[in-house]
């Protein structure tokens, strides 16, 4: 404790103001960490239902009939009392037509609708979208894409079990699947990072965004709400827009079960997974300001964390004798936070279809760093370029 007393504090005024930023910094980050996403380890599952809503599948396809070709036994299975699985034909050219009208009638479950054009007042996603919420033959809708696979038949009952009088939106939890090299374990960590964000984030009572591969609501409420009316334009959307209008704390529930979790196949080359994420990305300024806001502080915090960690450190180095005290203070208060976040989100993702190794945790975190830095910058550049969804 010594080298406390005998350090004098005054003599660095500007190291202080950094040093003192430095503290709220990582407060606000423990404050996400150690408040809002350690709920997900405290979840108590659904009570066991007696009744069994009608439940409609909807899957959109666009050129996706090997997808197809494996999913639609998959959910054709599924141990559920009472559901149909409609897959919306968004304007194929690859034989998924003939597959519904030969193979696919073997599956009495499943039925095609077919979109042959694009229409300007509206995305093709989202009027596939809409086209199957209004033809839906059930009130409860659950959505997923054609390159998902669920880990088990129960994937309709795990989310369905969730559902109650005043629960009328069910977010779920979609894992990419692990395959060798950098890219998949990237798109794995950032993905299950988002998922960290907006599942305990419900969980908080401030839903702001789901994926589409993995959610369920009610007919009623997209209808009440007017469905995308105004994002129609919007590329992407058709999930986290959806949600951000219209998902509260009262009406939005988060299913952890592990049976009802939708593994979806990733990008494999740096473009496609780069087209994706500028198309996820673009949409996140037409959210409300609150899930700005809030967003803003948890990934700014999170790369400023880091900057000035790693610039305190290195500003320390050049008189690191009379400095120790600074030095010792900025190293204690990052393990903190390190350390944290690698027992939160490691015991998280056991719960999460183990989407991060529990030692890979503190690269990730290095490796999110860098992405929030590269990605902020890449959008602000593209940020008048047109996206599209295919």
């Amino acid at each position: 404790m010594d080298i406390f007393y005998s350090t004098n504090w005054f003599l660095y005024p500007f190291l202080n103001i950094l040093l003192g930023l430095f503290v709220v910094i990582v407060l606000v980050q423990l404050y996400y960490i150690l408040f809002v996403f350690a709920k997900l380890l405290f979840q108590q599952p659904p009570l066991e239902k007696e009744r069994w809503p009608a439940v409609t599948v909807v899957v959109c396809a666009h050129n996706e009939l090997e997808n197809l070709r494996e999913l639609l036994p998959m959910l054709n299975e599924q141990d559920y009392p009472n559901y149909e699985v409609v897959v919306m034909n968004d304007r194929s050219w690859d034989g998924t037509e003939e597959f519904a009208e030969e193979e696919a009638t073997a599956w009495n479950k499943v039925r095609f609708v077919h979109i042959r054009q694009e229409y300007d007042h509206v995305t093709p996603k989202k009027y596939a979208v809409t086209t199957a919420v209004r033809g839906a033959k059930h009130d409860v809708i659950l959505l997923t894409d054609a390159d998902c696979r669920p880990t088990t038949d129960q994937w309709i009952k795990g989310m369905a079990a969730c559902l109650t009088e005043e629960k009328q939106i069910v977010i779920g939890f979609s894992p990419y699947q692990k395959l060798d090299g950098f890219l998949n374990r990237l798109i794995r960590f950032e993905t299950f990072y988002v998922a960290i964000q907006y599942l305990s984030l419900a969980l908080a009572g401030k839903p702001y965004m789901a994926v589409g591969r993995n959610l369920m609501y009610s007919k009623s409420l997209f209808t009440q709400n007017k469905g995308f009316y105004t994002h129609l334009r919007v590329v992407g959307g058709d999930d986290d827009l959806l949600m951000n209008e219209i998902a509260t704390g009262h009406n939005t529930a988060v299913c952890l079960n592990a049976d009802a979790f939708m593994v979806s196949i990733p990008k494999t080359t740096w473009k496609d997974w780069y087209r994706q994420k500028k198309r996820h990305l673009s949409v996140s300024k037409y959210y409300k300001t609150g899930n700005k806001v809030r967003l803003a502080v948890l990934s700014g915090t999170h790369v400023l964390s880091w900057m000035l960690f790693l610039g305190l450190l290195l500003g320390c180095l050049w008189n690191y004798q009379a400095l120790l005290a600074y030095i010792i203070i900025i190293g204690v208060l990052f393990s903190i936070r390190l350390v944290s976040q690698w027992i939160v989100l490691g015991l998280a993702s056991r719960k999460l279809f183990k989407s991060v190794g529990w030692f890979v945790i503190p690269l990730m975190d290095v490796t999110l760093f860098v992405y929030y830095f590269a990605m902020s910058f890449v959008m602000w550049y593209n940020r008048r370029k047109k996206v599209r969804w295919r």
